[in-house]
């Protein structure tokens, strides 16, 4: 268990139970695990940096500011993190796919053989399949499960704001299932 004296550091491996979640900082990165998550923590360039968020189930909501070479990486895609806000996701009863969400930013994306770099200022969000799907392992998903109002609290832990911040719009809910 954590005690609120204890701090997450690169190099944890975080697991929360059920009914609870975990909310800390790394440097200029903020991090929501939800309940039901287990992952790691990996080091980058410095032990305040975070080099690679490896998630092995539950999801996760992350702000990340600019810098040095950081991932997330889940059992079917890989996001190359650039400095950005993005949700990410391995939902029971999906067989496997991995769901991501770049709220805001750029990510270099790979899944299978399919690469891309998403470019987004609200919201776009996609499949890692576990087998092709009419021949592309990345497929277009809708914003689900994560709200503008977290990346909004996280941003602010970490002295970021939101694109939608930036250029002076009102974020909305984001709310749906699968």
């Amino acid at each position: 268990r954590l005690r609120p004296e204890q701090a997450i550091q690169t190099g944890d491996q975080i697991a929360t139970g059920p009914n609870s979640n975990l909310v800390f900082v790394i440097g200029t990165s903020a991090f929501h695990v939800r309940q039901n998550s287990r992952m790691t923590v990996e080091r980058g360039s410095a032990l305040s940096v975070v080099g690679a968020l490896r998630l092995f189930t539950g999801a996760v909501i992350s702000v990340w500011g600019r810098g040095n070479r950081r991932q997330i990486i889940t059992p079917t895609l890989t996001a190359g993190i650039r400095g950005t806000g993005v949700y990410t996701e391995l939902p029971e009863g999906q067989n496997g796919r991995s769901y991501f969400c770049n709220c805001y930013g750029t990510v270099d994306l790979a899944a299978g053989s399919d690469t891309t770099v998403s470019q987004s200022t609200y919201h776009q969000a996609f499949w890692g399949e576990v087998e092709p799907k009419k021949g592309a392992w990345l497929t277009p998903a809708l914003a689900i499960n994560h709200s503008d109002d977290e990346l909004e609290f996280l941003a602010r832990l970490v002295n970021q704001r939101t694109a939608w911040q930036i250029s002076g719009k009102k974020g909305q809910k984001v709310i749906g299932s699968y």
